[in-house]
């Protein structure tokens, strides 16, 4: 089995920073991708960031120039550094990763439970 574990949530003011966290654990050959998501009430799903294994990113335009991914390959983690914060960022925020169980397993994603983020004003 595979887990995401997302750690880092929580309530901050506007302007203010949080850093997210996630974990990938289980059987795991090889991770594509892994990025961020975020889901806000009565909102579809959106994607925030992602990385692939080669450090290529890409961001939702709503968080170029105040998000930053990052990962730690050997660790199998990802991070969401959160900078200037705002009340339209408050959602729950799910880690997503692209990965291979065995090396003849399909590549499928794999989902955290989320972790809510709360920006006050």
């Amino acid at each position: 089995q595979v887990q995401l574990v997302e750690s880092g949530g929580g309530l901050v003011q506007a302007g203010g920073s949080l850093r997210l966290s996630c974990a990938a654990s289980g059987r795991i050959f090889s991770i594509n991708s892994m990025g961020w998501y975020r889901q806000a009430p009565g909102k579809q799903r959106e994607l925030v960031a992602r990385i692939r294994s080669g450090g290529s990113t890409n961001y939702a335009d709503s968080v170029k120039g105040r998000f930053t991914i990052s990962r730690d390959n050997a660790k199998n983690m990802v991070y969401l550094e959160m900078n200037s914060l705002k009340p339209e960022d408050t959602a729950v925020y799910c880690c997503n990763a692209e990965l291979r169980r065995y090396v003849s397993d399909a590549v499928r994603d794999y989902w955290g439970q989320g972790t809510q983020v709360t920006v006050s004003s």
